[in-house]
C-alpha cells in the first residue's frame, strides 16, 4: 500500500476503535476487516463511501468491569461482557510490546476457541496481521489486532469434543465428507452443540511447518472452490469455512513455526464446523455453478473481479473476493461471482 491507502486505512481504524466488535447483540462488526481488503486490493477511494453507509449499524464500545491482567485472564477469558476489559488489556500489551510477542503468546491459548462468534475473531486477527507484516507498524494498525485480540479473547469458546471418523485423502474429499447438523433450525450455537465428528484429515499432523502451511492453502481453496457449488445453502455464513482457515494461513508468517501444525488442526475444525452447520445436502448442491458462473459476464483479472465486490457493497462478499482472489484459479473466481449474485448488494 502506498502513503495514500495508508492514511485511507489509519484514518478508517481511527474512526472505528470507538465502536465495539458486535451490535444488535451479536452480530460482527465487519467493517475493519472489510476495509483493510478494499485498502488491500486497490479501493481506498470507496472506503470513506462504504463507511458512511456502514457506520450507523454500529454501536460504542461497551463500558469496562475491571481489568484483565495477567492473574485474572483466565477467569475473564469467554466472557463478552468483558470485551472492553479484554480490549483494554491487548492495547496495554501491544503498547509495552513488539505484537508478534503478544500474538505468539495468546494464539495457543485463543486457538483452541478458533469458531467462538462465528469465526469472525480469528478473521478480524487475520486481516490485522496482514496489514502489520505488508507496511509501517503504525499504531491505528497495532491497536487494531489489539481489538481482534480482544474480541477473540471475550468470544473464546472451545467446541465440543469430537471423534475423529474415517480419514480422507484431501481437503476437498473431507468437507464433502462432514456430517451435517441433524437439526439445522437454530443459530450458530445450536448448531455447533449438534457437532460429534468430523472427519480425519489431515491423517496426522505434518512433520514440517512448510507441510502444515501447504496442507493449509488446500483447505483455503477446496472451501472457496466448494462455495460455487454449495454456497446458495447459507451464502453469508458459508463464507466462512473458507475465510476463517485464510485468515489463519495469513496469520503463519508472524507466529512462531512450532504453531504451524496446531494452527492447521484448528483451521480445519473451524471450516468443518461451518460447514456442517449450514451446507446444503449434496443432493441440493449445484453442481453446474463453476462452469456457468463465469459465463455470466465473468470477470476478466483481479482487478475487475474485486471491483465488482466494491460496487456490491456487502462485506462478507467483500472478504470471500479477497480469499478467492488469494487463491486466484478460475473456480475460485467462479465462487467469487457466485457471492457476488447470491448475497444482497449494498449499493
Amino acid at each position: 500500500m502506498d502513503d495514500d491507502t495508508t492514511g485511507t486505512l489509519d484514518e478508517a481504524l481511527e474512526r472505528l476503535h470507538a465502536s465495539g466488535p458486535e451490535r444488535d447483540g451479536w452480530l460482527s462488526n465487519h467493517a475493519p476487516m472489510a476495509v483493510e481488503a478494499l485498502v488491500r486490493r486497490g479501493q481506498a477511494p470507496v472506503v470513506q463511501r462504504w463507511l458512511d453507509r456502514y457506520g450507523p449499524k454500529l454501536e460504542e464500545m461497551p463500558g469496562s468491569a475491571a481489568p484483565v491482567t495477567v492473574r485474572n485472564w483466565r477467569e475473564a477469558l469467554g466472557d463478552p461482557r468483558r470485551v472492553a476489559d479484554w480490549t483494554g488489556y491487548f492495547e496495554r500489551e501491544t503498547a509495552d510490546r513488539p505484537w508478534r510477542d503478544v500474538l505468539a503468546e495468546w494464539w495457543p491459548r485463543l486457538l483452541p476457541g478458533i469458531a467462538a462468534g462465528a469465526t469472525h475473531p480469528v478473521i478480524r486477527v487475520g486481516h490485522s496481521v496482514r496489514t502489520l507484516l505488508a507496511g509501517e507498524e503504525t499504531a491505528p494498525r497495532v491497536r487494531e489486532l489489539a481489538h481482534g485480540l480482544g474480541y477473540w479473547a471475550a468470544r473464546h469458546q472451545p467446541l465440543p469434543a469430537l471423534e475423529l471418523l474415517g480419514p480422507a485423502p484431501s481437503a476437498a474429499a473431507a468437507l464433502d465428507r462432514v456430517p451435517l447438523v441433524p437439526d439445522p433450525s437454530g443459530g450458530i450455537l445450536a448448531r455447533f452443540a449438534q457437532l460429534t465428528g468430523l472427519p480425519h484429515w489431515p491423517g496426522q499432523e505434518p512433520a514440517e511447518p512448510e507441510e502444515a502451511r501447504s496442507a493449509l492453502r488446500e483447505l483455503v481453496r477446496a472451501a472457496t472452490h466448494r462455495y460455487a457449488t454449495h454456497g446458495h445453502g447459507e451464502p453469508v455464513m458459508l463464507v466462512h469455512a473458507a475465510t476463517a482457515p485464510n485468515a489463519v494461513l495469513r496469520t503463519l508468517p508472524a507466529l512462531p513455526r512450532a504453531l504451524w501444525g496446531p494452527s492447521l488442526g484448528a483451521a480445519w475444525a473451524a471450516s468443518a464446523a461451518v460447514t456442517a452447520a449450514y451446507a446444503p445436502p449434496l443432493r441440493e448442491s449445484s453442481l453446474d455453478a463453476p462452469a456457468r458462473t463465469p459465463g455470466a459476464e465473468g470477470a476478466t483479472d483481479a482487478e475487475e473481479l474485486f471491483a465488482r465486490a466494491a460496487a456490491h457493497g456487502d462485506d462478507h462478499t467483500i472478504k470471500f473476493v479477497d480469499t478467492a482472489l488469494d487463491v486466484g484459479d478460475r473456480t475460485a473466481f467462479a465462487a467469487a461471482l457466485r457471492s457476488i449474485e447470491l448475497n444482497t448488494p449494498v449499493f
